[in-house]
């Protein structure tokens, strides 16, 4: 039995040490799932994965949806989609490529077929009809149909599962190749994670979250505050029903990642305060250390570096005013997506592991933030401390028990 979220509601009685311990039972999966899970040999259970997409669904009868693809990535998953889409009693649209010159005939529907010859204003319309779309691995922003879809729900109207299997990330912040330790990590988080648990510790967050505001440290120097009073508090906890968008107040509202994991907010601009002190990272294409970016309103207003300064300040330029404003907030809440504990490490599912968390500079209109300009800059940080109010949530990188 599929189990359907309430409302976000207002919790009258519950301490912060509640919320916390909640965290340790997201492990638990609340949903069956057939195969028993082998960590000793990874293998796609393409199957399982279908299934478990359309269960995030919730598909409600007749309910129309879209896949968005890219041939030659996860190809063995769109026939199983479309059977798992129609035994849920969905009407399946098709797959539509975003390669104009390979289109698979298997994939090809009247639905399909007629957008794939369509301008951008017309698929924007077309894609009205469509309740929800998946954006399989391989897609992006940059697509057409992607970018069109992505308007339709500007405009209020539909939702989507970003499936994008890739995010890990090195601790420097720079982007890794996916391989069968990544595959195998993504996988287990779909299948295993409990979604309801889940759900209920991001709204038990945003409550207090509200009531207290948020402080940030780490070991380096970062101590920045800031407080989120009436923003979107965008919770990826899995859901992707119909009912979810009755709450929908962004665009990031409406695009469902799984794996799941992160509460993604735009705090108040005028109320960050301090300063981001970050590890070895790079800017402009070169290694800098020791930077340390002040703020105040949202705003840098100072900046300093042991080396590449000058690499910093070129690629704020670049941005114009957004790449000196603070974008966005993000924390991971999944245990299962969290820092391996085996060498090298690295941040898997961009940072949606429990205790990770980004501090962001840039455009942060589809968070219903106020900074436009179109640049974005993730920033991790896997040893923050993040406390609400004056209790300490995540220590060192870690969520407390």
């Amino acid at each position: 039995m599929l189990y359907r979220l309430p409302p976000i509601w207002t919790i009258q009685s519950i301490t912060l040490v509640s919320i916390v311990a909640l965290l340790f039972s997201c492990q638990r999966p609340s949903e069956t799932h057939t195969d028993a899970w082998d960590s000793t040999t990874f293998y796609f259970d393409w199957n399982a994965l279908a299934s478990q997409l359309v269960q995030r669904m919730r598909l409600e009868p007749g309910e129309k949806v879209l896949l968005v693809a890219r041939p030659g990535k996860f190809d063995p998953l769109i026939p199983l989609l479309k059977d798992w889409i129609e035994e849920a009693n969905g009407e399946f649209l098709g797959t539509i490529s975003v390669d104009s010159t390979n289109s698979p005939e298997a994939w090809k529907t009247p639905f399909t077929s007629i957008a794939e010859g369509s301008s951008f204003d017309a698929l924007v319309e077309r894609f009205k009809a469509v309740d929800i779309a998946i954006m399989l691995p391989g897609t992006s922003v940059t697509d057409r149909p992607y970018a069109a879809m992505q308007d339709v729900l500007r405009g209020g109207h539909g939702r989507t599962i970003h499936f994008h299997w890739a995010g890990a990330y090195a601790l420097s912040g720079s982007l890794l190749e996916v391989t069968t330790t990544v595959d195998s990590i993504y996988q287990n988080a779909i299948f295993a994670t409990d979604y309801r648990r889940l759900a209920e510790l991001q709204n038990y967050f945003e409550e207090f979250s509200r009531r207290h505001g948020i402080r940030v440290t780490t070991p380096q120097g970062t101590d920045i505050t800031f407080a989120l009073k009436d923003r979107p508090v965008t919770k990826q906890n899995g859901d992707a029903s119909r009912d979810r968008t009755r709450y929908a107040r962004n665009l990031i509202d409406r695009e469902i990642e799984i794996p799941a994991g992160a509460i993604r907010v735009a705090p108040i601009e005028e109320t960050v305060e301090g300063k981001i002190a970050f590890p070895k990272t790079e800017w402009s294409g070169e290694t800098v250390t020791g930077l340390v970016l002040t703020f105040k309103a949202g705003k840098i207003i100072g900046m300093k570096a042991e080396t590449g300064l000058q690499a910093v300040q070129a690629e704020l330029k670049a941005a114009g005013p957004a790449g000196y404003a603070f974008r966005e907030f993000a924390l991971g809440f999944n245990p299962l997506l969290a820092i391996p504990t085996d060498s090298p490490k690295w941040i898997p599912y961009y940072g949606y592991g429990a205790g990770v968390v980004r501090l962001s500079l840039g455009d942060n209109t589809e968070l219903g933030g106020k900074v436009g300009g179109g640049y974005v800059r993730w920033n991790f940080f896997t040893d923050a401390t993040v406390k609400l109010g004056n209790t300490v949530i995540v220590e060192d990188g870690k969520m407390l028990q």
